[in-house]
């Protein structure tokens, strides 16, 4: 009670108190320690990522154009998400102006859209290459993968403008504190001093439409994968496929379990208990893994780092 006190006297007229883990004092130091260092490994990894495939020939396909567009994703969500989560870990301030508020509102609702979507176009990619490998080039010509990584930065923001709006136009009456350590729609829907149920079948259609449509098409496309490799019948095949779409398989379990679980989610036990420990897994440690788990199980990306180090001294000279 006194640090729900403290924070309510240190808050400036209008801003938002985010509540987060400060129930928890021992554990906001080890979490300060532990999103430092995914910052900065994903601030390096997804840089590194983005560097290399726009300089290295070799990755000049859909799957690395792709690719860089997720970094991309993953180093904005982190951006505007760590650097206010480390300043009221550090201190005893636990507050975010409104005009932080919304700007991570519309921003990580809009990179988490987009990202949902754009894992649904590399599903497509992967069906492309394995299932018709001959036609790969013919189907997945540059002009058609930019026209879909529109559509899934179009689709992401659009959602992200009419939610985050209709959520920032609610009335507070006075409600200043977020159970969570980020502005986001399911915690913000909860402030309002007014009948949340039509809010509330919104956002549920909204996460219909933009989690469970792209996984829908996601398992579509690994199911006629599956049945491609099978009728192979070959060793061989089966450890391309699993090369070619096992990383991509990893790192769509880990953002949909996540995301699925915050935006799809019980009311009654969302606003104080898994809730915040499910978006901080999604929010500051799946942005870190990508990299890693692209790099570590991709040939072709740790072949282009080899490239782009051996270059670096050539250039020097």
């Amino acid at each position: 009670m006194s640090s729900v006190m403290k924070m309510n006297n240190e808050s400036s007229g209008g801003d938002f108190i985010l509540v987060g883990f400060s129930d928890q004092p021992k554990l906001e130091k080890m979490l300060f320690v532990v999103v430092l260092i995914c910052y900065l490994l994903t601030l390096v990894g997804n840089a590194s990522i983005i560097v290399v495939s726009s300089v290295d020939p070799m990755l000049h396909t859909p799957m690395y154009y792709f690719l860089t567009n997720l970094s991309f994703i993953d180093l904005c969500i982190t951006t505007s998400i760590a650097p206010q989560l480390l300043w009221n870990l550090h201190g005893p301030a636990k507050t975010i102006t409104r005009v932080g508020c919304a700007i991570q509102l519309y921003a990580s609702l809009g990179l988490g859209s987009t990202e949902c979507v754009l894992l649904a176009v590399m599903a497509y990619d992967r069906y492309a290459a394995v299932c018709r490998p001959l036609h790969y080039a013919t189907v997945m010509h540059p002009r058609l993968c930019q026209s879909l990584v529109g559509v899934a930065w179009v689709s992401g923001f659009g959602n992200s403008l009419i939610q985050g709006t209709i959520t920032l136009r609610l009335p507070l009456c006075g409600n200043r504190k977020i159970y969570n350590f980020i502005c986001e729609v399911p915690t913000m829907i909860k402030l309002a001093c007014v009948d949340i149920h039509a809010n509330e079948v919104q956002l549920f259609m909204a996460s219909l439409v933009l989690v469970l449509l792209p996984l829908s098409l996601i398992l579509i496309s690994y199911g006629y994968i599956a049945q491609a490799v099978m009728r192979i019948r070959s060793v061989q095949a089966w450890r391309k496929a699993l090369g070619t779409c096992g990383s991509h398989l990893l790192v769509v379990s880990l953002f949909y379990m996540t995301v699925a679980a915050v935006y799809i989610h019980p009311n009654n036990s969302y606003a104080h208990s898994q809730g915040k420990f499910i978006t901080f897994f999604y929010a500051v440690v799946i942005p870190t893994l990508n990299p890693l788990i692209y790099t570590l199980r991709n040939k072709d990306v740790k072949g282009a780092l080899k490239r782009l180090v051996r270059k670096g001294p050539a250039i020097a000279e």
